[in-house]
C-alpha cells in the first residue's frame, strides 16, 4: 500500500512540473522523422556542348586599342665606367726571308747532294738568279753484277725585269746525266761457259751520258690584247751520237668583255732528231695549234668552252694531218665550297721526244722510234670541295682514249752473241706504240689540322684496253700515296711520305732460249721515306733523310733494282750578300 502511494506521489509531481513548463514556454519542440525508401535512379537527356558557344553577354564588345606612352626625364648618375684596356697579344717573331741558300748532304751508297741558289736585285726593276744542283751516287747496288752508279748535275741562269706595263725573263741552262746498263736479265748467260760469261760482264762497263742545253724566255704585258709570249729551245744529245732539237713558240692573246674571258693560244712546236749509232733513224715533226676559248663565271657556276685545231706535219715522210680537240671545263657549287661538281673534256696532240722519254726511264736504248701521240679525248667528271674548313677532297673519274700511245717495254736479247753494244744484253728498254683506252678513278684527301700539321692521301685505279699488244706494258693498275709534314716545335720539324705501286707487266725474250714465259711480272712495291730537321737559327738548319725505310731492293723497271735503305745527313745555310 505504501509502495502504491509512492508511485502516485511521483506521477503527481512530474505532471505538475510539465504543466508549469508549458506555461513558461509554449513551444512544443521538434521531432526528427526518418523516412526510408528504395532508390530508383533515372537518366536525364544529354545535350552536346557547341564547339564555339554563342556569347550573349552584353559586355562582349570590340576591344579598344590602347596606346602607351613613356614619359622620360633625365636622372643624374654618378657612375663613371673605367676605360677598357686591350689584352696583350703574344707576337711571334717573323721569320726572316733570305734570297740565297746552299745545301750539302752525304749519305750511304756514297751519295752526295749539293744545291746552291743565288738571287740578286739589279736596280729597282731587274734581277739575276742562278742555281747549281748535284746528286750523285758512287757506290754500286749489291744485287747487281754491273756498275750501278749515277750522276745528275745541272746549272741554270735567269735574268728578269719587271716594268710597269710589262715583265720579261730569260733562261739559260745545262744538265748532264750519267747512268749504267746494270739490269741484266735473270739467268743471263746460262748457256755460256763461266769464262765467256765473265768476259761479257767485264766489258759492260760503259754507261750512257745525256746532255741537255736549254735557252728560253717569257714576256707578259698588262692591259693589252697581246698577253704574252713564251719561247724555248732545247738541244739534247747522248754518248752514242744521238741528237735532238726542239723549238717551241707560244703567244697568247686575250681580253675581257662583258665579264667574259676570251682567250686564244697559238702553239708552234718543232721537233727533229736522229739516232746514228748502229740505228739510222731520223724524225721530224712540226705541230701548229690554235686554241680559242670563251670563259664565264657567275654566282655558283663557271665554264670555259673552247677547242684546239692542230695542223700536224711529219717532215721526214711528207705527211700532213689536221686534228681537232674539244676543250671544255665546267663547275657548279652544289653546296657552296663544300661540294663542287665539275666535268669536262680535253685532248691534245702530244709531241713525244727522246728527252722526255729518258726523263721517265734513263735506261732506254738509243734505238727508238719517236712519234707523236694523238690523245683524242679525256672525258672527266667528279666532285671536289671541303669536308671542313681544314679538310679538302677531290674525286675524279675519267675515260682517256689515245692513238699511237708510246709504251716502254724491255728489249729482247741473244746471250750467245758475246760482242755487242753495251745496251744489247737485255739490259735496256725500247718503245712500242698502240691504241690505248684507259678508265681512271682518282681520289685525294688533304688536311691542314693546324699551321703545324699537314696530311695528304691519294690513290689512283686504272684499267686498260689495248688494241694490239697483249698488255699495257709497264703501266700499273694501282697507285697509292700519303704524306705528312709537321712542325714539332719552333726548332724541330719532321715529315714522311709513303707510296705503293701495283704489279706491272713487261715482255722480254731471249732469242737463244725457249720462246715461252716471255711475259714478265714486275712485282708491286711499297716505299717509305722520312725526314727530320733542326733549325739551329734563322740561317742554319740540319736535316736527316731516310729513304726506302723498308729496305726493299724492289724493281722500278724490269731487272733494275733500286738502292735499299739509305741515310742522308746534311745541312742548309741561308744568306744574303
Amino acid at each position: 500500500m505504501k509502495i502504491k502511494i509512492k508511485y502516485l506521489l511521483l506521477i503527481t509531481l512530474f505532471t505538475a512540473f510539465q504543466l508549469s513548463a508549458q506555461k513558461k514556454d509554449e513551444n512544443i519542440g521538434t521531432e526528427v522523422v526518418n523516412v526510408v525508401k528504395a532508390y530508383t535512379p533515372t537518366i536525364s537527356d544529354a545535350f552536346k556542348v557547341k564547339e564555339t558557344p554563342s556569347l550573349e553577354d552584353e559586355d562582349n564588345t570590340k576591344k579598344e586599342t590602347i596606346q602607351y606612352s613613356i614619359f622620360s626625364f633625365p636622372v643624374a648618375s654618378t657612375f663613371s665606367p673605367s676605360k677598357g684596356k686591350a689584352a696583350n697579344v703574344d707576337k711571334t717573331e717573323q721569320e726572316r726571308l733570305f734570297k740565297n741558300y746552299a745545301t750539302l748532304g752525304v749519305g750511304s751508297y756514297a751519295n752526295i747532294l749539293g744545291e746552291l741558289y743565288v738571287t740578286e736585285n739589279i736596280g729597282d726593276t731587274d734581277f739575276i738568279a742562278g742555281n747549281i744542283k748535284h746528286l750523285a751516287s758512287f757506290s754500286d747496288i749489291k744485287e747487281s753484277e754491273l756498275p750501278s752508279k749515277f750522276l745528275n748535275s745541272s746549272i741554270g741562269l735567269t735574268y728578269g725585269s719587271k716594268m710597269e706595263k710589262y715583265a720579261w725573263t730569260g733562261d739559260l741552262g745545262y744538265q748532264i746525266q750519267k747512268y749504267f746498263w746494270y739490269g741484266l736479265p735473270d739467268n743471263f748467260g746460262a748457256t755460256l761457259t763461266p769464262e765467256n760469261r765473265s768476259s761479257v760482264i767485264d766489258r759492260i762497263d760503259e754507261g750512257q751520258t745525256y746532255n741537255n742545253f736549254n735557252l728560253g724566255g717569257r714576256i707578259s704585258f698588262k692591259e693589252t690584247i697581246f698577253n704574252g709570249l713564251n719561247v724555248k729551245f732545247n738541244r739534247f744529245w747522248d754518248a752514242y751520237g744521238s741528237a735532238e732539237n726542239r723549238f717551241i713558240v707560244r703567244p697568247t692573246l686575250g681580253f675581257e668583255m662583258f665579264r667574259k674571258d676570251i682567250k686564244t693560244i697559238v702553239t708552234v712546236d718543232h721537233l727533229s732528231g736522229s739516232f746514228n749509232d748502229t740505228f739510222d733513224f731520223k724524225y721530224g715533226y712540226t705541230n701548229i695549234g690554235v686554241h680559242p676559248s670563251f670563259g664565264m663565271r657567275k654566282d655558283d657556276w663557271s665554264f670555259d668552252i673552247g677547242a684546239e685545231v692542230v695542223f700536224g706535219m711529219d717532215n721526214e715522210n711528207s705527211k700532213n694531218k689536221v686534228f681537232f680537240y674539244p676543250k671544255v671545263n665546267a663547275s657548279l657549287k652544289v653546296v657552296g665550297d663544300f661540294m663542287i661538281f665539275f666535268l669536262g673534256v680535253d685532248g691534245e696532240l702530244q709531241q713525244n721526244s727522246y728527252r722526255e722519254f729518258t726523263n721517265e726511264n734513263p735506261f732506254l736504248s738509243p734505238t727508238l722510234v719517236i712519234a707523236p701521240t694523238d690523245r683524242q679525248f679525256d672525258v672527266f667528271a667528279g666532285l671536289k670541295g671541303k669536308l671542313a674548313n681544314s679538310v679538302s677532297y677531290t674525286v675524279r673519274g675519267s675515260v682517256i682514249n689515245e692513238k699511237n700511245r708510246a709504251l716502254i717495254v724491255a728489249n729482247n736479247y741473244d746471250d750467245s752473241v758475246l760482242v755487242q753494244e753495251m745496251y744489247q744484253y737485255g739490259n735496256s728498254f725500247g718503245l712500242t706504240y698502240d691504241t690505248l683506252r684507259t678508265f681512271r678513278l682518282f681520289g685525294e684527301l688533304k688536311a691542314d689540322f693546324s699551321k703545324n700539321v699537314a696530311v695528304g692521301v691519294n690513290g689512283t685505279f686504272n684499267t686498260y684496253s689495248q688494241e694490239n699488244e697483249e698488255e699495257a706494258w709497264n703501266l700499273p693498275q694501282f697507285q697509292l700515296g700519303a704524306n705528312i709534314d709537321a712542325n714539332i716545335t719552333a726548332k724541330w720539324y719532321a715529315g714522311a711520305n709513303l707510296f705503293f705501286v701495283g704489279d706491272r707487266k713487261d715482255f722480254q725474250r731471249n732469242d737463244n732460249g725457249p720462246s715461252t714465259d716471255n711475259i714478265k711480272t714486275v712485282k708491286s712495291y711499297f716505299d717509305a721515306n722520312a725526314h727530320l730537321g733542326y733549325k739551329y737559327n734563322q740561317r742554319f738548319t740540319a736535316f736527316l733523310r731516310l729513304n726506302n725505310i723498308g729496305n726493299q731492293a724492289y724493281e722500278r723497271w724490269l731487272n733494275f733494282p733500286v738502292q735499299s735503305f739509305q741515310v742522308l745527313l746534311g745541312a742548309n745555310y741561308k744568306f744574303d750578300f
